[in-house]
């Protein structure tokens, strides 16, 4: 196949792929695979590798996820655990528990009271943007959080896990914690030392907000999207207040790049930590891709 037939193919690959996406988000839609490549058009192999690719999950992983998401709001509401996971389409509790862990950060009971049980470990650091705050569980990353003072930003980490066990660390005593400093630092141009991996995160997330985020860190440094123009980048083109309430729940600061994420008529708009800081990571950005050349 040449390439222009290829491209001239892909917009209704791409169509096959929300429909079957679509099916995965009612409620009542068919989550077999064989289901879903009939939706689609295709065979179930080719729409296994090819949902895979756009997404980053396979259809059953999006179901999964669903799934999770649905529990997760019923638990949000004050369902009874045993209630919420019969709702949520889960045939028995032990899947549930099986797999809460990695889906919600803990497991439901606890997700449901507030982060009870979690042990939370932070610390924080001065940067030219103002104080930065990173705090991880024993599973990963949980919060990046840009801040005045410190006050403000342990108010927040309490806000956001208000029954976790919370403890300050001193930097250079906990390996995660250093390691997103340093990266943080070298991304924005304050340090020439190398950026260590991305330690592994711990953020319960639905499965369209991964996808948002996901899409927001491939904007390259020192450029901006609307609202309506990463909706359409995402084939997804009336969901430009999804993708705003996606970006309002990101708890990774500067690792989820939301700042570059703007109003349809040019404005900066808000950010969930403060304009002011928003506007001058926008201008350290440019001035760094400037630089650059």
């Amino acid at each position: 196949m040449n390439q222009a037939h290829a491209h001239a193919m892909r917009p209704h690959a791409d169509d096959a792929l929300e429909r079957v996406r679509a099916t995965l988000d009612r409620e009542d839609g068919p989550t077999d695979l064989a289901s879903l490549a009939a939706v689609a058009g295709l065979s179930p192999t080719h729409l296994q590798r090819a949902f895979r690719r756009r997404y980053g999950v396979s259809p059953a992983e999006y179901a999964r996820a669903r799934r999770f998401d649905q529990l997760r709001e019923a638990l949000r509401d004050g369902a009874a655990v045993t209630d919420a996971v019969y709702e949520a389409g889960f045939g028995s509790g032990s899947r549930v528990y099986e797999e809460s862990d990695r889906r919600l950060g803990m497991t439901p009971a606890s997700y449901r009271a507030g982060g009870a049980g979690a042990s939370i470990r932070y610390t924080t650091t001065t940067t030219p943007l103002g104080r930065l705050l990173v705090a991880t569980t024993a599973k990963g990353i949980c919060s990046v959080t840009l801040g005045a003072d410190d006050a403000a930003l342990e108010a927040r980490l309490g806000d956001e896990f208000p029954y976790a066990t919370r403890e300050r660390v001193d930097e250079g005593r906990e390996e995660w914690l250093d390691a997103v400093i340093a990266r943080v630092a070298h991304e924005l141009g304050w340090s020439d030392a190398d950026a260590p991996a991305l330690p592994p995160l711990d953020v319960a997330a639905t499965a369209f907000q991964w996808r948002v985020w996901d899409a927001l860190t491939r904007i390259p440094r020192g450029e901006t999207l609307s609202y309506g123009e990463l909706a359409a980048a995402l084939g997804v083109p009336n969901a430009a207040r999804a993708i705003g309430r996606a970006c309002g729940s990101n708890r990774l600061a500067l690792l989820v790049p939301c700042h570059r994420i703007i109003r349809e008529d040019g404005s900066l708009g808000g950010w969930r930590w403060g304009l002011e800081i928003k506007q001058q990571l926008l201008a350290t950005e440019r001035a760094m891709k400037a630089a650059q050349g």
